[in-house]
């Protein structure tokens, strides 16, 4: 090796070791601070990794929240009623004439002549009573006015004596008065007698029992020796027969309040029955009662139907399909959208996502539809099943058409 080189090798070798310390400790504050960014960075990365979703999934809940706190609700518009102005309502299907015939006299029923369903005239006989005691007392009352009448005669003729003998003051006036008020007594004694004779022979002809008009004897109550109470002597009275005209018939129909005003006599009508499927029976209506019930805000009307063969049956019940003039306009909604509270039936109606409760006046009933008569102007958007608990004002959300369950229960 060359003198030059070891030398140099030699100096290296030869240096101060604090010159050496100090280069080294140089580089290490730098080292240092590195390592703390990085740990800085590693703790800041685990501390956002586990705050940002949290913080994500309070905003996902609070956001849920909000919405399932507004309730969601399907909806449905009220349909249009057809144009057509007939109407069906039940009805009653009553005799024109309807009578129950009881007895005017006492005594036994000696027999009678026509039952259940048989079909009788005017004054045709029904049943015949005996009547014992009615005989005894006419002729007790006949005996009364005989002697009645032979006093007045006798009284008649001492009156006339009286009179004569007067004028040759052969008796004296008050004799003659005497006789003469006398007469006139014993003349109201034969007009009496000849009145009770009367009742009793009246009362002697109702032990017949005659048809009071044309028609069907719909009930027979007494039957051959049944004791006959006609009620005159305070006990309780029995009907005998019932009868019935059933042409025309009478059919009695209660309309609602809102068709009054069109339901005028003269209008043609239809009657159907169950037991006459497909048949039609024409009536007109004659006359109505010109008064809303208080009760069933109803207006009663008559209909009367021709019966010639007597097929419709009285006390039947019936439906009645009444052609209206006019154009009444009218809804239909599900039953379900109906809302029953305290202060009278309600629909709930959703404008600009907040409910709002609508006072409404119902119609017919349609099963799973009702007529909505009053309320609506058809450009609703109606709540299907609302809450008891709804108010006008609350936020609601519209979830989906609800035609599907339109028809539903509620």
């Amino acid at each position: 090796m060359p003198v030059a080189e070891q030398d140099n090798v030699q100096r290296v070798r030869t240096q101060d070791p604090q010159t050496v310390d100090s280069r080294s400790s140089e580089g290490h504050p730098q080292r240092r601070w590195i390592v703390a960014v990085v740990a800085f960075l590693i703790v800041a990365a685990v501390v956002i990794s586990g705050i940002v979703p949290r913080v994500r999934a309070r905003a996902t809940l609070r956001t849920e929240t909000n919405q399932l706190a507004v309730p969601a609700v399907l909806v449905v518009q009220p349909k249009r009623a057809a144009a057509g102005q007939e109407i069906i309502l039940p009805a009653n299907v009553q005799a024109f004439k309807d009578a129950p015939i009881y007895a005017r006299t006492n005594g036994y029923l000696k027999r009678w002549y026509v039952d259940i369903g048989g079909r009788v005239k005017v004054g045709q006989l029904l049943a015949e009573i005996d009547t014992p005691e009615v005989v005894q007392q006419l002729q007790q009352a006949r005996a009364d006015l005989a002697t009645a009448e032979a006093n007045v005669r006798l009284s008649e003729i001492t009156a006339n004596r009286y009179q004569g003998l007067l004028k040759t003051d052969s008796v004296s006036q008050q004799d003659s008065d005497n006789a003469t008020s006398d007469y006139a007594a014993k003349k109201a004694i034969v007009q009496s007698s000849e009145a009770n004779v009367h009742r009793l022979q009246d009362l002697q002809s109702f032990q017949k029992i005659y048809a009071p008009f044309d028609g069907v004897i719909t009930q027979r109550n007494t039957d051959i020796g049944q004791l006959i109470d006609s009620g005159s002597s305070g006990g309780a009275k029995a009907e005998l027969f019932h009868m019935a005209a059933p042409d025309p018939l009478r059919v009695y129909v209660s309309v609602p309040q809102v068709y009054s005003q069109l339901t005028k006599p003269g209008l043609k009508a239809d009657l159907t029955l169950s037991e006459f499927p497909g048949r039609h029976f024409e009536g007109t209506l004659v006359r109505t009662a010109d008064s809303i019930d208080q009760t069933t805000r109803t207006l009663l009307v008559e209909i009367q139907v021709h019966n010639p063969t007597g097929e419709l049956l009285t006390g039947a019940y019936a439906e009645l399909h009444l052609k209206l003039p006019g154009n009444l306009s009218t809804f239909t909604v599900p039953v379900n959208t109906l809302l029953f509270r305290s202060e009278g039936l309600r629909v709930v109606s959703v404008k600009d996502n907040k409910a709002a409760l609508l006072p409404v006046t119902l119609g017919r009933d349609f099963g799973t539809e009702v007529e909505v008569l009053t309320g609506l102007n058809g450009d609703e958007q109606l709540i299907v099943n609302p809450p008891d608990s709804i108010v006008s004002g609350q936020p609601v959300r519209l979830a989906q058409s609800g035609a599907n369950q339109a028809g539903g229960g509620l």
